[in-house]
């Protein structure tokens, strides 16, 4: 996994040393431009899943969806719950991919130098995703809160998270953590070891090395072994992003994490975990593949090599 030097046709070399502090700094922020802005963009997505997966019959289709709460409420109905999404997943995606790099370059050069690649792909995303909730969490407790009641929660992010601390204190911004855990820990894990393989096999296939291929070549390879991620992520994570959801909408004040789980789970059933699982997949799967098309053009544009295909 050591990296690639790009030559020929590729990106040309930037002054950034690789797997210095600046290197992994300039990862996070390309982890902030990634999935802050993809994740914002596909709000009016998330607000019909989450309300759909807390109640399956509130609306016949998304289309009559964002018909309805259009006429309503308009555009900024919506996109209901852009601000936490925004911020959230801006810091989330700061911690998943710069931490990524930093725990895949000192598990895979420096602790484990001879260890199976993609063991240290999912390790080092499962540790990078476990930092990265804990800043995401608070964020997606009021998001969920915000779109999942009728009249909502809060209106905005300001009000939502004053609400949920002036009552449950900044533990009601956590209860939802080991679930989220749940949902994107194995996500992550799909995320980034499938797109590593993925990528990886592209060239293969390709036969030709990655750098012999152009900066575009290079970053499209990027955005469709992105693509390919995404639909596994969706599908894995699925169940535990359904209960995450009900969690933050019908967890009762006192009430254990493990005994709401039980309780929703029992009025849901096994078919409840997958309600609104093929608009999870579209949306997964393309704000998945602009995620890494971003990460990559943004590494590309500070003369970094692109993720994958060593």
């Amino acid at each position: 996994m050591a990296a690639t030097k790009m030559q020929g046709r590729g990106p040309p070399k930037g002054n950034i040393e690789l797997f210095s502090p600046t290197y992994f700094a300039a990862c996070g922020l390309g982890g902030i431009l990634s999935c802050g802005p993809t994740h914002t963009a596909v709000t009016p997505l998330d607000l019909v899943k989450c309300r759909r997966q807390v109640d399956p019959n509130i609306y016949t289709s998304n289309f009559s969806a964002w018909r309805s709460i259009f006429a309503k409420e308009g555009l900024r109905g919506v996109f209901f719950g852009w601000a936490p999404t925004a911020v959230g997943y801006s810091c989330q995606g700061a911690g998943k991919y710069g931490f990524y790099e930093v725990f895949k370059y000192y598990y895979g050069e420096k602790l484990f130098p001879n260890a199976n690649k993609t063991v240290v792909y999912l390790g080092a995303s499962a540790s990078a995703e476990f930092l990265a909730d804990i800043a995401l969490c608070p964020f997606e407790a009021v998001k969920v809160r915000m779109q999942t009641t009728l009249p909502p929660y809060a209106n905005s992010l300001r009000e939502g998270w004053t609400k949920v601390t002036a009552k449950e204190g900044l533990g009601g911004l956590y209860k939802g953590l080991y679930p989220l855990w749940g949902r994107q820990i194995p996500y992550t894990m799909v995320k980034f070891a499938t797109f590593e393989t993925t990528v990886n096999q592209i060239y293969k296939t390709l036969g030709k090395p990655k750098e012999s291929y152009n900066a575009l070549q290079q970053t499209g390879v990027s955005f469709l072994g992105g693509y390919i991620a995404g639909v596994g992520c969706a599908v894995i994570s699925h169940p535990a992003d359904v209960m995450v959801s009900k969690l933050n909408a019908d967890r009762q004040p006192g009430e254990s994490g493990g005994k709401a789980m039980a309780r929703i789970y029992g009025n849901i059933g096994f078919r409840g975990l997958w309600n609104g699982l093929p608009v999870r997949i579209a949306m997964i799967g393309t704000l998945t593949a602009f995620q890494w098309l971003i990460y990559d053009s943004f590494k590309v544009s500070l003369g970094l090599p692109t993720t994958g295909g060593h």
